[in-house]
């Protein structure tokens, strides 16, 4: 294997183009610093600007179809289809590739090369294509065939594969480079797109040697519609940066299929902007679940190699590189959280990496600088970037064989269910007692079939998820006991005996609190699909698990009318295809009704569209109980000052959601064809003219729902004078899993027994009229996440337990207000708390006189 560092070597075109033009001024080396509020995914703009409505367009239509060619061996060519040219594209100030010049580069490189593969991986929020680009030598469909036996066989049968010397001889190890996943942080697909000009027209025999042994996938853009617009998030409004293990938006989803067919070796994910250049691995706290000598090895002896490489290239601005697990005190840049693309891709088996280039060229910067200073740091951007692409691929060149082992290791481990390694301080250099992170993985996972689960269609998504992710699960064929346990045919079985069992189990976990293992997090700490997606799942410890099962593709169906023709059907909201139903069938004109236990009534004339609905979204009806039906439930229209998240979600549900905030409402929205209010963000009663406080007061004193979430919902109830409670706010960066008591009432009173918090308040003082629906539960109410107190010692966790949580009434104006201290649509994630959202709109549309 050539051992050469040819890839070091930067053209000189490029260079030349970053000199060309000196700085506006000096800047001597910085000294970096992160903020963990410095981007909008964990700074207060989620409580502070409202959401207005994703471009209703799609982009300008492309000319004609992408074609795709064949795609039995490599190269696999597909003529793309071509955009129309945009001048409003926020990369041509800096002087970038715009999105619309990208599809007529890759063509003309697959007309050029044959060692450039071009395929679609999706569509963006707004329908722009996804280009995953493959460079690899030329390959017989014979020899394509083998590489994905040889693939599969890692993951599969690792103990052969650690054996298989044809494997370890002829398998192309695979990299994965991830770029402008941040849609304003541009420069990563500006130098993958010139690193794949160079290497796939280069006559190096260097090169040739690599494309021989290896295969180069580079997602080129992630984020498109954020590139076009100058957007650190997607037309949806999601950091798709925190979306990996929530899969909510279709970028993420493209990301995700990419690492799980390409398994590759290591990854690369291309950000900024951190002063100075930063690589990782990252600080501590590191995820439970990995097994980290098997990451951190490689992980921390490329990461050091790209900073070699880094300040090589000479540039001032990036001489004060920082490499976090190094430099950077606990919390502060952590890879707890499974939501980056390169702390999930290691569950996939990868040594990845989140790369920030150092000069800030987005947000004011973009605005105030001039022209000429822009592309100058664009330029050396892109330099950083392709510095560390070249590097990666350099050290794979020299240790293939050893990350292969290291993938197939991983994999092996899972598959036998053996204990994760003790890794002794100093392991690499400065590893410590506070890199020192791992569990205990259970035996198996049961989602139980039948009358003991909570919501089967909770249990079908939750199915349908992990598979997606590549966990295997087998649906049993017939009854059975596990762990002292009966469960009827149907349940289905995790297996933690499985390649992937630390993806898995970072779903399924409870997690683990962290508060002392350091005094921050970058990012939320506690997430559990377990806990917060609606489902009833068991954890078994121990036990025989030779049960007559079937691998399972897709979850069985589970929607379904019980009741026989003429008879009335009931629905009870207990998940947000709960409300998907029940919204689809108000739109279609049935009159419904909602009884005091979150009920809701059909009448027996709805019976074929409820057969219908229930086959689209899996939910089912049963026989309508006795006595009156309750109060008539209308189609609900919203207005919502809701962050972009709680938008989708709301939408997600099937609500009719129109966008108010502040401005909106100043300028006269029409508040009479509004049912209820929802407020999180960007709307203050203080700020509104007289006449859009007159327009509340009236829609208040009409009966209008209203629903508030976090700081700014709190402080417009407390303005606007409706409930008479004290919101307490916690420690603003606290995050997690938490348990709850429900009560009988708005929400149903059988709702989950935990909860989700981010920057969570509680109420007290509360006047008369005013119900508790949920409370935190007394002791430690944390299961999982970060929650430290203040300073001062207020806003702790122990303060919290036993308050109200959500809490409702109807003030004295008539308004039915309901209030969360928590947060139940949190990135569209916790999917089992879209229920009391759902109750509470429904509480409020029902309540209101006809």
């Amino acid at each position: 294997m050539v051992k050469t560092r040819w890839l070091l070597a930067l053209p000189a075109i490029l260079l030349t183009s970053v000199v060309a033009a000196p700085p506006a001024t000096a800047e001597p080396p910085p000294t970096p610093r992160i903020t963990k509020g410095e981007d909008p995914a964990n700074g207060p703009d989620r409580n502070e600007v409202a959401a207005t409505d994703a471009p209703t367009a799609r982009v300008a239509p492309a000319v004609g179809e992408n074609q795709a060619g064949p795609k039995f061996g490599y190269p696999r060519r597909t003529q793309l289809r071509v955009y129309p040219e945009d001048a409003a594209d926020k990369s041509i100030k800096l002087g970038l590739v715009p999105y619309h010049a990208i599809a007529p580069r890759l063509n003309d490189l697959q007309r050029r090369s044959d060692r450039v593969s071009v395929e679609v991986a999706g569509q963006s929020a707004l329908g722009r294509d996804l280009y995953l680009v493959t460079l690899t030598a030329p390959e017989r469909s014979a020899e394509t065939r083998q590489q994905d036996a040889w693939r599969a066989e890692i993951e599969d049968d690792p103990v052969r594969a650690a054996h298989d010397k044809r494997l370890e001889h002829g398998y192309k190890a695979p990299v994965w480079i991830n770029n402008n996943i941040h849609g304003n942080e541009w420069e990563g697909t500006d130098a993958a797109l010139h690193l794949i000009e160079d290497l796939a027209t280069s006559n190096d025999p260097n090169i040739r040697h690599l494309l021989a042994e290896h295969r180069l996938y580079f997602n080129i853009t992630a984020n498109p519609d954020g590139r076009n617009a100058g957007t650190r998030v997607n037309a949806n409004g999601f950091d798709l940066n925190r979306d990996f293990v929530t899969s909510s938006q279709p970028e993420g989803v493209a990301m995700r299929e990419i690492v799980e067919a390409t398994q590759p070796v290591m990854m690369l994910d291309l950000h900024g902007y951190i002063a100075g250049t930063q690589i990782e691995p990252t600080g501590p706290p590191h995820g439970q679940n990995y097994d980290f000598d098997l990451y951190i090895r490689h992980g921390l002896a490329n990461g050091l190699g790209m900073e070699a490489a880094v300040k090589a290239l000479g540039f001032p601005e990036a001489q004060a590189t920082i490499v976090p697990f190094r430099d950077i005190p606990p919390g502060e840049w952590d890879g707890w959280a499974p939501i980056y693309t390169a702390q999930y891709s290691m569950f996939h088996g990868a040594v990845s990496y989140t790369i920030e280039i150092p000069l800030r060229v987005n947000n004011s910067a973009y605005d105030t600088l001039p022209v000429e200073e822009l592309r100058r740091r664009a330029a050396i951007n892109a330099a950083v970037s392709e510095s560390t692409m070249r590097t990666t691929l350099d050290y794979l060149d020299q240790h293939a064989v050893e990350l292969i082992d290291n993938q197939i290791e991983i994999f092996r481990r899972g598959a036998a269910g053996e204990p994760q390694r003790f890794l002794p301080d100093g392991f690499v250099p400065g590893f410590g007692p506070e890199d020192r992170f791992t569990t205990t993985f259970p035996r198996a996972y049961v989602i139980p079939a039948g009358a003991t689960q909570r919501s089967a269609v909770a249990a079908a998504r939750l199915v349908d998820h992990l598979v997606a992710h590549d966990v295997r699960v087998r649906q049993a064929e017939r009854d059975f006991r596990l762990a002292g346990r009966s469960y009827p045919a149907g349940s289905y079985l995790v297996d933690m005996h499985q390649a992937k069992r630390a993806l898995a189990n970072v779903m399924l976990e409870a997690g683990r609190d962290i508060s002392h293992d350091a005094p921050v997090t970058f990012d939320i700490a506690g997430w559990s699909h377990r806990l917060l997606w609606g489902a009833s799942v068991d954890v078994i410890s121990g036990g025989d698990l030779r049960v007559p099962s079937r691998p399972v593709l897709a979850a069985a169906p589970t929607g379904g009318v019980d009741p026989a023709p003429g008879r009335d059907l009931a629905i009870r909201i207990r998940d947000g295809k709960d409300a998907r139903a029940v919204n689809d069938l108000l739109g279609r004109g049935f009159e419904l009704h909602r009884r005091g236990d979150a009920t809701v009534i059909v009448p027996a004339s709805a019976r074929a569209a409820a057969i219908e609905v229930a086959d689209r979204y899996g939910v089912r009806f049963t026989v309508a109980p006795p006595g009156e039906p309750g109060a008539v439930l209308r189609r609900p229209t919203l207005a919502a000052a809701v962050a972009a998240d709680e938008l989708f979600a709301l939408r997600d549900m099937g609500f009719d959601v129109r966008p108010m905030s502040t401005a909106i409402l100043n300028a006269g929205f029409n508040l009479s064809t509004v049912d209820v209010l929802v407020v999180s963000s960007g709307l203050r009663f203080d700020q509104l003219t007289p006449d859009a406080q007159a327009a509340l007061r009236a829609f208040f004193a009409r009966g209008g729902g209203v629903i508030t979430r976090g700081a700014t919902g709190s402080r417009f109830n407390a303005d606007a004078g409706l409930l008479d409670v004290h919101a307490v706010p916690g420690r603003p960066d606290a995050s997690g899993v938490i348990t709850v008591t429900n009560a009988p009432g708005v929400l149903g009173g059988d709702g989950l027994p935990n909860s989700f918090v981010s920057a969570p308040q509680w109420f007290t003082d509360l006047g008369a009229g005013v119900t508790v629906e949920q409370r935190f539960a007394t002791g430690n109410p944390l299961v999982a996440g970060h929650w430290l107190p203040n300073d001062d010692g207020t806003g702790a966790r122990e303060a919290a337990a036993g308050q109200p949580l959500v809490v409702s009434g109807v003030d004295d104006s008539g308004a039915h207000v309901l209030m969360f201290g928590s947060e139940p649509l949190f990135r569209a994630h916790p999917k089992g708390l879209y229920a009391q959202v759902a109750s509470a709109i429904y509480w409020g549309v029902a309540r209101q006189l006809p």
